[in-house]
This record gives C-alpha cells, sequence and structure tokens, in this order.
C-alpha cells in the first residue's frame, strides 16, 4: 500500500482543481501536534480550498525531540483529518487530506531555515500551540545562530530577525490554554527583549507594528486512531503516519485590538469563528460545557462509568446533566438567550459522541479548584437571585465531589479515595488534598465535616455556610447517596424535582 504524498495525490487526482502546491507561505506555526493540524491547519485548508486565504503554513517543532516533522516532511506536509462525531443529533464522518502545510522545520538543527522565513514578506501570520507549560517565561541565553529553548524565545528571536530584516509586523495568535494567552505572551517576549538587551526600537516596533491576540481554542482531537488504523488504511487506500481523528465541533474566538476579519477571512467559509472579545465566550463554555463536564465527573465515577459517552447512555445521569444545564445553569450565563441555548444543545452532541473517549478520571483531576470557577458562581447567582433559593442539581453534585474528595492516602499531589471497593487516584492542590485529609480524619461527624468544608474560605474564597440551608441539603445527598447508592439517589432527587 502506498504511503500518502503529493505523488500518490497527483497520481489518483485527487485536487483536480486545486493545486495548492503554487501557494504562498504566509502562516509560520510553532506545534505541529495533533491539535494544531485538526484545528487552524484545517480551517487554512477549507479558506484556501475556496479560494479566500491562499496561503500555507510553515510548522516548526516545538521540542528537541519531536517526532512530527520528519513525517510532515516525508509526506509532503499532507495529512488525513477524519472527523466525526454527533451534528444536530445525527451521526456524520467525514475525510479529508489536509494540504495547508508546506514543509516542517527541527529549528534545533536547521535554525537559519526559521530565520529566513522571517525575511519572507508575505508571512503575515503567526500561530502556536506549545501547552500551557510552553506559555511561560524561561531566562536563557541569547545565542546568535541557535535556536532558543523555549517557544517565547524562539518567537522573540525570530522577530528580532524581522525587525533587523526591515520587514513589517505580524499578527500573532496563540491557542494555548492559558487565559488572555496573546497578552501573556507579549510580556513575556518583552521580558525577554530586556533580558536579552535587544535596542528600544526593537521594542516600540513590537508595540505598534504587531498584533498580540487573546484566544479561546475548542474542538476535542483524539490523534492517530491505532486501534482501528489497519481499517482505515484499507478503506482510504493509502497508509497514512499521521492520520488524525476528532469532532466535527469546533469554535475559535480570537480578540483583536484591530478587525482581522478581512486578513484571514475564517468566516467567509463558514468556519464557527468569533471575533471580539473573548471572556464572555469563555464563561459560556466555563459555565455550560466545563461546568457539566465537573457534574458528570463526580455522579458518573461514583456510578462506576469510565468516559462521558458512557456516562451519557446511563437515562438517570443524561436526564440529570440535561435539567441542570437547562434550569440551573442557562438562566445565569450572561448570553444572548438563542447563542447559549444553541451552545447547550452542541454540548449534549458532543457528550453523546461515541467516537471520543473522554475519560472521567481525567475530566476530574483538579475538581476542586474547577468546581470553584465552573459551579460556584451558579450556586451564589442563584442564591442571591432569590432569597434562600439556591440551585440543587449543583449542591447535588458537589455533595457527589464531597463523597469523592475523602482520602484514603495522600501520595503527594495525589490522594487515593475508594468507593464500592473501587478505588481512584486523583490530583489537587496539595493544601486542599491536606485539609480534606485531616477533616475526613478527624473522626467528627458527617454535619462538622460538611460545616468545616464548606466554611473553609481560603478552598471557596467565601464561607459557603452563609447560604442558609446549604449545608443542610448538602449533608441530605451525601448520607442520600451513602445509603441508597449513586443510582437510586439520582432517581429519587430527580423524581422529587418532577
Amino acid at each position: 500500500m502506498d504511503q500518502l504524498n503529493a505523488r500518490l495525490v497527483k497520481d489518483k487526482n485527487l485536487f483536480p482543481d486545486f493545486n495548492f502546491e503554487q501557494l504562498p507561505e504566509k502562516v509560520i506555526q510553532f506545534g505541529e501536534g495533533n491539535f494544531l493540524r485538526g484545528f487552524v491547519d484545517w480551517m487554512i485548508h477549507e479558506m484556501n480550498r475556496q479560494g479566500v486565504f491562499n496561503g500555507r503554513v510553515v510548522a516548526i517543532q516545538p521540542t528537541p525531540h519531536g517526532k512530527v516533522v520528519p513525517k510532515l516532511n516525508e509526506q509532503d506536509g499532507l495529512y488525513t483529518l477524519i472527523l466525526r462525531g454527533l451534528v444536530n443529533g445525527e451521526m456524520v464522518e467525514t475525510t479529508q487530506i489536509i494540504t495547508s502545510i508546506s514543509r516542517g522545520i527541527n529549528p534545533y538543527e536547521k535554525w537559519n531555515e526559521v530565520l529566513k522565513v522571517a525575511e519572507n514578506q508575505d508571512i503575515e501570520f503567526v500561530f502556536s500551540n506549545t501547552t500551557e507549560n510552553g506559555l511561560v517565561y524561561k531566562k536563557e541565553d541569547y545565542i546568535t545562530g541557535k535556536a532558543p529553548s523555549s517557544f517565547p524565545g524562539k518567537l522573540t528571536a525570530f522577530l528580532y530577525h524581522r525587525f533587523i530584516s526591515q520587514k513589517s509586523g505580524m499578527v500573532i495568535i496563540p491557542c494555548e490554554l492559558v487565559e488572555n494567552n496573546g497578552t501573556l505572551l507579549k510580556q513575556i517576549v518583552l521580558k525577554i527583549i530586556d533580558d536579552w538587551e535587544f535596542p528600544n526600537s526593537f521594542k516600540k516596533w513590537i508595540e505598534q507594528e504587531n498584533i498580540f491576540c487573546n484566544t479561546l481554542v475548542d474542538r476535542i482531537i483524539t490523534g492517530f486512531p491505532s486501534v482501528e488504523i489497519e481499517q482505515i488504511n484499507a478503506s482510504l487506500g493509502y497508509y497514512d503516519k499521521l492520520l488524525t481523528v476528532g469532532e466535527p465541533y469546533h469554535l475559535f474566538a480570537i480578540e483583536s485590538h484591530q478587525d482581522l476579519s478581512e486578513k484571514i477571512p475564517f468566516q467567509k467559509v463558514g468556519l464557527n469563528v468569533q471575533w471580539g472579545n473573548v471572556a464572555p465566550i469563555r464563561e459560556l463554555k466555563t459555565r455550560i460545557l466545563n461546568g457539566a463536564h465537573t457534574m458528570i465527573f463526580a455522579i458518573g465515577l461514583l456510578a462506576g462509568k469510565a468516559t462521558v459517552y458512557e456516562a451519557m447512555q446511563d437515562e438517570s445521569i443524561r436526564h440529570f446533566i440535561l435539567k441542570a444545564v437547562e434550569s440551573d445553569i442557562l438562566p445565569y450565563v450572561n448570553f444572548i438567550k438563542n447563542n447559549k441555548e444553541d451552545f447547550a444543545k452542541k454540548t449534549f452532541d458532543r457528550f453523546l459522541n461515541p467516537y471520543i473517549k473522554h475519560y472521567l478520571i481525567d475530566i476530574g483531576q483538579n475538581s476542586l479548584s474547577k468546581f470553584k470557577s465552573r459551579l460556584l458562581p451558579t450556586l451564589k447567582e442563584s442564591y442571591e437571585s432569590e432569597v434562600n433559593s439556591f440551585s440543587k442539581f449543583v449542591t447535588f453534585s458537589l455533595s457527589a465531589l464531597l463523597l469523592l474528595y475523602r482520602p484514603l492516602k495522600v501520595e503527594g499531589d495525589y490522594f487515593i479515595g475508594k468507593w464500592k471497593e473501587k478505588q481512584y487516584r486523583i490530583r489537587d492542590r496539595p493544601f486542599y488534598i491536606q485539609f480534606l485529609e485531616e477533616v475526613w480524619k478527624s473522626g467528627t461527624n458527617l454535619e462538622d465535616i460538611i460545616r468545616r468544608i464548606l466554611s473553609e474560605q481560603s478552598m471557596w474564597s467565601i464561607d459557603l455556610t452563609r447560604f442558609e440551608g446549604l449545608e443542610d441539603l448538602t449533608r441530605e445527598y451525601m448520607l442520600l447517596i451513602e445509603k441508597e447508592g449513586i443510582d437510586r439517589a439520582l432517581k429519587l432527587f430527580l423524581k422529587a424535582l418532577s
């Protein structure tokens, strides 16, 4: 079986009316992993295919030990993307060969090639996804002719070479999952400029001629489908070392002080790209998608489920999550009614995607921290909107979470818990774990344990016992779950609210 490459594409005449190899390089991308290839590069491919962008991507290997760039170059930048899942309740699957990457560069071996890209006036955009750990300041030396080790260091050196080459500034669009990622990246670049004692004229050029965008990205990319790759290869008629799989849903929110929608016209090809203030969209995602995830984690794990999909196949859990979002979360999300309802509908489609194995134990790491940002605002706002009335769904999920956060033993940033003879390992802030271990082992009754936990302001930034009735209801739900088990407790809970 032949391997995917440009010759195969020509021999099979897969793109008869689309001469992608002639398109100029317009993007430099720090990162070449599954997410960028299944998100940004797919979007650029879509724009190119419809003739509204007409530019390709140079992908830069972010770490010394990367393995993607050799495969990219072996396949002439080509790879296959399979998107499958529910759209409006219907199962869909699409398969595309993505043509937007022109080549990959290993900067640790060929830094001069990266600097030549900086000299190219056609290069207008920088995209990146080097993970949250990549978007950090690192003090390092500037060595002429050698790639800095950090992503911000590489970007600073790249931009400096562009500056001294008297080329125009760039639009920088980081995709790392860090709040205000563009602002943070710019601050780091400016700090590195001071470290390396580059001229003030360069710093002024960074400030005035370059645009650093804040973003929010959302799409689940599961990557290379090892288990079913032979079957996929047989159906494609070729093999692809970089084939990747993801869900159809995508969201890209981009915030810029200049209108960039004509420079990079995602919207002209129907992509779900939102220009403007990222904060409301971040809250929409945090409160609905992430909030529901935190609920599913606690309840699903107690029910012995492994993944979000498996949990959503349980009628009681599915009904609980749907009603929780509809009645207790959506009313307190400050967003256009139709838009937030549509977002919730698409969220449920994503949860019901059988192809996405989103493990509950992965979602559950740092769940107390996540509850504070994702669900506590709903609990507070529901209580404050009507005197002595607060979200019962959020309270039930809090009760389930507190039962899970009962450490048997602590191992650094992790604790080992146990429910119905099954052990699990969860990471959270060391203080939270140590505090909860001490509280649960104190030997006091459940009422005292709940009071101590809910009143711990260093954990919640508020004394939750001031919400009249919350202690009693939390205790009631915890006892119900312990006595009846989560399955029957859910049924009794839902019956009481019907």
